[in-house]
């Protein structure tokens, strides 16, 4: 079990890492994907000749007698959200670390970005159902204590319930955020509840997923009969791994379930982003903000 010193000694690597990593790279890749996305009204002024004849302000029109149209600014301001999967298969890896452990150094520099550019960053822990809430707030301290939540969070339930997960998020956060949701997407939810609840959540808010997955769930390697422990539902199997079919069966799935997770997001007008745990995630979202900030 590992102690408070030896946990101590992690978070503070952790806290440096993402802190580079967000101060030396990230800053400038997020302040062009996601600074002033969202848009509020700022004041009318009298019609010129070439403006959106959508923008008068009818009322103020009456008022003076001649056309005004309304003026909007970016906003200033911004809120990041995370919602972070902490089910039990989270707490998995085979390659350089666990998932919940990439989970974190993730959300680190997300989060380290986002207060880089003086914006607020909350959490919603959750599994199978809401494990907890921490409103949106500035500050290092503040982003100090989610990132230990995050890797030392001990959840009471074991499976993943996405929909409920997404629901809850949408009753909860009314303002417009952009909104970092961070899973395995290993749910059992019905296909039409998690249409739906992605739907709501994309339509109110900038809505990225971040697939989070190790090689081991896409392929099986051909080391004979293995004892497997589905760390979910708890059920456990013996596996016959030389069997070629039943390999290429369990890497379909994993294929099958990620094409399905990609269509629905990009039909709701959400981003999903794939990332291996062997694989260095920096990459990955660098080059997710650069093509986010090329649609600008």
């Amino acid at each position: 079990m590992i102690t408070q010193e030896e946990k101590r000694k992690k978070l503070r690597r952790i806290e440096i890492k993402t802190r580079k990593l967000s101060n030396q790279i990230f800053s400038g890749s997020y302040h062009s994907a996601f600074k002033g996305r969202g848009i509020s009204f700022n004041e009318v002024r009298e019609y010129q000749y070439g403006d959106d004849v959508r923008l008068i302000d009818w009322n103020v029109t009456a008022r003076n007698r001649k056309p005004f149209v309304k003026v909007f600014e970016e906003e200033r301001e911004l809120t990041v959200m995370l919602m972070i999967d902490v089910s039990q298969s989270s707490f998995f890896g085979t390659q350089n670390d666990f998932k919940n452990h990439l989970i974190a150094e993730i959300s680190g520099v997300l989060a380290f970005s986002a207060i880089t550019n003086n914006d607020k960053v909350g959490v919603l822990f959750f599994s199978d159902h809401i494990e907890k809430f921490i409103p949106p707030k500035k500050g290092k301290s503040h982003i100090l204590r989610i990132i230990s939540d995050i890797y030392d969070f001990h959840p009471q339930g074991k499976g993943t319930n996405l929909p409920e997960a997404l629901k809850y998020f949408s009753s909860m956060v009314k303002k417009k955020s952009i909104v970092f949701l961070l899973s395995d997407f290993m749910s059992q939810a019905n296909a039409e509840e998690m249409r739906k609840a992605v739907n709501i959540v994309a339509r109110q808010h900038d809505l990225i997923g971040l697939h989070i997955y190790d090689e081991r769930e896409v392929r099986l390697p051909d080391v004979g009969l293995i004892h497997v422990l589905d760390s979910e539902t708890g059920k456990e199997q013996w596996v016959d791994t030389s069997n070629k079919q039943l390999r290429m069966a369990y890497e379909k799935k994993f294929v099958d379930n990620q094409r399905q997770t990609r269509e629905l997001f990009a039909k709701s007008g959400a981003q999903l982003e794939s990332i291996d745990t062997e694989a260095n995630y920096a990459v990955s979202l660098m080059n997710m903000f650069k093509r986010r900030g090329a649609k600008r």
